[in-house]
Formats: structure tokens, C-alpha cells, sequence
């Protein structure tokens, strides 16, 4: 049934669509239900808990914020679970996919979710670079254990050594991803929660072995780079600590959405902020800051107490479990796009779900194929930071979407309402604003350019081909543009069903 919305404008570049109660299911959209509350609290954790514990708390804690790296976490977490909060309450009113995208469709209008839905797909796209990356090191550090000489030119990006001429490793796993989301949700979810299982249960194992060789010298000075350097070191890892977005771009393919994913969101989050905490406490306790390996840090500091063997079993692990987080991020950049092509913004080819997989499978193949160019060619400093000023960004604007929904139509039906209203979300923007101006001026050139070809596309395709602006938003009442098999096309091609069963 329709919820009441205090209706939108239909025409220009701020015409809203409707807030309506998707709960009836997600295959009219040619996708299929089959997430429960612990799948979807999985791929939350697939998604935030890998680059960030394995290798960035190394990055971070070598050269930016020492040991006051935990400090790095804790601010980034603030930040991320006030957005959290904003999240879940959208998530259990519109359980429909696409997440800050279509949230802010709903509430600030076309325009403003056009920038945020490409936004998106581009961050999204280089975390899952990023975070192949980091798996890399961690291959790399295993088959040197194993005296396994492997030629320079494939082991790393451009001048990230002598040699070097691309991360084939890194862009080959961004192709296996994309391969292992093609067979079908049923098939990759269940991958997925395995492979959560194995890598909590090594970040356990890290910190419960690891507290047996923690050095207090270790931790003095704690503060090397003053408090400048844990907040730059928070804009550089808070990418780590909001993998739930992705998780709620799957809305159309959960069981019970408006009950789950809010649950979901809080329980992913929660658990992930305890674990990154006694973790990088145990790291920077085992070895001094500025011993610590960059690419593979729990790995080398095992290494350094004399216990070789489990430093290859954490590197296998981190191998194994960092493949959750592409898994995550991959899996929200394709339905991101799906639901951007299905309202009409970007071609309805992209909103065709596979016949016998039931998933978007074009735009996943896409995205695997550019996510492996970035992960072959580009640093991982330059491309953790163009993940995270798109990503504060999103947050900004669902942190004041929630703000003017609650008090534009406080009548509507939430399972889950933000508490706090409105200073949690307004701590939310502040954060994410202050993360962001701490990024490098280089990023910024780069994401005003990727902004600016955006505002491009929307100008010449997306606004005279929006499903919104030709009236579709009245075909089957208040939900039109979230029947979206009539809208897009896509049911043609949704028709049979069971690919996982």
C-alpha cells in the first residue's frame, strides 16, 4: 500500500518521486527476495571490515597518526554512525534499491540524486580497486614465504616500484568478483557469509594471540603527528567504516526489508567498530609505528615475534576475507546503476536483469572491468582517497534528507526513526564536512571533474529520458516509478525465475 507523501513537483530538475511501501516484494523489478536479517548483517560486514583492518590501519599508523591511529577510528566511526542512524531510518521507509540515491530522489529531487547516484558509482567502484589492491600485498607477502619469485612488472602500479608496470593480481580479483555476483544472489550471498565467518573469526584470532605480545614502549609518543595527523588519518580510512551503505543497495533483495536492513546497518557497524578497535590497539602495541609494513601489517608484525606460521595463516585470511569487501562494494555499484537506469536516467539497457541469474548482470561486468583498470594502474593512497570525498559527501546528504523528511511528513510510517532529531544527523554532516576538507587538493580536482562530466550526461541524456519527467511516475498510481519491470523494460527480461534455486 502507498504511504502519504506530501507529493513532489513532477517537472524540472528537483521534481521528486514518490515514497511509497515496497514491501510486497522485489520481483516486479526482476529481482528476486532471498537476503534474511544475518545475510544482509554479513554483507554489512563483508563490506567494512577488510582494507581498512588489514591494510590501511598499517598505512595509517606508519606514516599519519602512529599509534593514535584507534583515535583515527574513533573519529571516522562518530562520523559514519550518525549517518548510520539517518541510513536506517530511509532504509526501513523506502526498502527499495539504490540507497543515497534513491533517498535523496525521494526527498531533495532528481537533480541532487543524479549527482549522488554517479557520486557513487564512481566511489564505490574505486573502493572495490582499493581494496584489491590491498589483497595484493597481502599475496605478494605470502608467495615471498614460500620462495616464490614473481616477475616486477606484474606486482604493482606504476611507480610504486622498481619495474613495476601494473597490479595484475589486484585487477584479475576485480574480475573474479564481478564473475561470482553474475551467478545469482542466492549463490554469491552464501560465498559471501562463509568467507564474513573466516575473516571475524582470524580479526579474533589477531587480537586474542596478539595481546600476548603487546609492548606499552610501543605506543609512546602516541601522538607522533599531533592530532593533525589523526585526522587526516580518519579521512583516509573512513572509507573502512561505512560498508552498510552498500549493504542497503540491495534492499529490493531482502527478505522483510523494512524490519532487516535497519537492523542490519546498527548490527554491522557495531560489531565492526569493536573488532577495528582492539585490533589496530594490538597492532601498534605489537610493533613500533614506525616499523610497521604498509601493505601487509598483521602478517609482517607476526612475523616479527617469532610466529611465522600464523603470519601466513593471517594473509591467507586476509586473502579470504578482504574478497567480502569487493563482493560488498561491487555488489552496490551494480544496483546503484540498475536503479539510475531504471528510472531513465542512464539507458534501460542497464536495468535488464539476467534471465536465469536474476541480477543486473551488465552493469556488474562493467564495473568489474573498470574497478580491475583502476586496481592495475593507480596507487593506494590516490585511490583510497577518491573513494572517501564522494562517499562524506553521500553522507551529507542523507544526514539533512532525513532532517527535512522527518519534519516535511513526520506522519509517515518508519520502522526505525533516527534518534536525537536533529542534532545526531547534524553531527553526521559536520564530521563528514570536516573529513573532507582534510583530503588532498588533487582529489578534489579530480572528483569536480568526474562531477562536472556527470552534470554533463544528466544535461544531454538523463533529463529528457528521466521515467519521472514523461509522467511514468502516474502509471499504476503513487508507486510508478517503483514498478520498475513497466518503467525500464525490465521484465522482458526478468521472466524466468530461479537461477540460484
Amino acid at each position: 500500500m502507498s504511504v502519504l507523501d506530501k507529493p513532489g513537483p513532477r517537472t524540472g530538475v528537483f521534481r521528486r518521486q514518490p515514497i511509497t511501501d515496497d514491501s510486497g516484494g522485489g520481483e516486479s523489478s526482476g529481482l528476486k527476495r532471498t537476503l534474511g536479517l544475518w545475510q544482509l548483517t554479513a554483507i554489512g560486514l563483508g563490506a567494512i571490515i577488510g582494507a581498512g583492518i588489514f591494510t590501511l590501519a598499517g598505512t595509517v599508523a606508519n606514516g599519519t597518526a602512529g599509534p593514535a591511529v584507534s583515535l583515527s577510528f574513533i573519529l571516522a566511526g562518530v562520523a559514519s554512525a550518525a549517518a548510520a542512524l539517518s541510513y536506517a531510518e530511509f532504509a526501513g521507509l523506502i526498502p527499495r534499491s539504490g540507497s543515497a540515491y534513491t533517498y535523496s530522489y525521494a526527498v531533495l529531487g532528481e537533480l541532487v540524486a543524479w549527482l549522488i547516484g554517479w557520486d557513487l558509482l564512481l566511489e564505490y567502484t574505486a573502493i572495490v580497486a582499493v581494496v584489491a589492491i590491498g589483497v595484493s600485498g597481502y599475496f605478494s607477502f605470502l608467495l615471498e614465504g614460500l620462495g616464490v619469485d614473481l616477475p616486477a612488472w606484474m606486482l604493482g602500479a606504476p611507480g610504486t616500484g622498481d619495474g613495476h608496470r601494473i597490479d595484475l593480481f589486484a585487477a584479475l580479483l576485480c574480475l573474479l568478483i564481478a564473475w561470482l555476483l553474475n551467478r545469482g544472489m542466492k549463490t554469491s550471498a552464501r560465498v559471501e557469509t562463509v568467507l564474513v565467518f573466516v575473516k571475524i573469526a582470524i580479526v579474533i584470532a589477531v587480537i586474542v594471540v596478539g595481546a600476548f605480545y603487546v609492548n606499552s614502549g610501543n605506543l609512546t609518543p602516541f601522538l607522533p603527528y599531533g592530532f593533525g595527523g589523526v585526522v587526516t588519518g580518519a579521512a583516509t580510512v573512513f572509507f573502512a567504516v561505512f560498508g552498510y551503505d552498500a549493504m542497503s543497495t540491495a534492499a529490493e533483495e531482502s527478505k522483510d526489508a523494512q524490519r532487516n536492513l535497519p537492523k542490519a546497518i546498527v548490527l554491522s557497524l557495531a560489531i565492526a567498530m569493536v573488532l577495528y578497535l582492539l585490533a589496530c590497539a594490538v597492532l601498534t602495541g605489537m610493533q613500533h609505528y614506525n616499523k610497521i609494513d604498509a601493505e601487509s601489517p598483521f602478517a609482517t608484525v607476526f612475523q616479527s615475534v617469532g610466529l611465522p606460521v600464523f603470519a601466513d595463516i593471517i594473509a591467507i585470511g586476509a586473502i579470504v576475507g578482504i574478497l567480502t569487501v569487493l563482493f560488498s562494494f561491487m555488489l552496490g555499484a551494480s544496483r546503484v546503476w540498475f536503479a539510475i537506469s531504471r528510472d531513465g536516467l542512464l539507458p534501460g539497457w542497464f536495468a535488464k536483469v539476467h534471465p536465469r541469474t536474476e541480477v543486473p548482470h551488465r552493469p556488474t561486468w562493467i564495473i568489474g572491468i573498470v574497478s580491475a583498470c583502476i586496481a592495475g594502474l593507480m596507487p593506494i593512497a590516490e585511490a583510497a582517497e577518491l573513494t572517501n570525498i564522494g562517499i562524506l559527501l553521500a553522507f551529507v546528504v542523507v544526514s539533512a534528507a532525513v532532517i527535512v523528511l522527518r519534519y516535511r511528513s513526520p506522519e509517515l510510517p518508519r520502522t526505525f526513526r533516527c534518534p536525537g532529531m536533529p542534532l545526531v544527523p547534524l553531527v553526521g554532516i559536520g564530521f563528514s564536512l570536516w573529513l573532507v576538507a582534510q583530503l588532498q587538493t588533487m582529489t578534489f580536482i579530480r572528483f569536480l571533474i568526474w562531477f562536472a562530466l556527470g552534470l554533463a550526461v544528466y544535461g544531454v541524456y538523463g533529463y529528457r529520458h528521466s521515467k519521472l519527467g514523461q509522467g511514468a511516475g502516474k502509471a499504476g498510481g503513487a508507486g510508478g516509478p517503483s514498478q520498475p519491470a513497466t518503467a525500464a523494460g525490465s521484465g522482458a527480461d526478468a521472466a524466468p525465475k530461479g537461477g540460484d534455486s
